[in-house]
């Protein structure tokens, strides 16, 4: 048997590097929400309101429920809450 090695989770679990690529971009904008949610101490009806959605859909991103929700989606919360949203893309290692 032998061990790989994996830069990501992401890139041991999914399929393709795209498909790898797609949940570690989605991920970090899920924690960031998160992360300002809790820094700005507000509840899930705040947060709601604050990003444009149900708060049914702050439940949802609390809970990490990563399969609901698209790169759009996340950049559109995040834009909403005032966040600046950057990508950076290099050559891949």
């Amino acid at each position: 048997m032998t061990k790989k090695r994996f830069t990501s989770v992401w890139d041991a679990i999914e399929d393709t590097p795209a498909e790898a690529a797609n949940m570690k971009l989605r991920s970090e904008l899920m924690l960031a929400l998160r992360d300002h949610i809790a820094g700005m101490k507000l509840n899930q009806s705040e947060a709601a309101k604050l990003f444009g959605v149900t708060q049914p859909r702050i439940s949802d991103l609390m809970r990490g429920k990563i399969e609901l929700f698209g790169i759009d989606t996340l950049v559109n919360m995040a834009a909403a809450a005032g966040l600046k949203v950057e990508v950076r893309v290099s050559e891949a290692a």
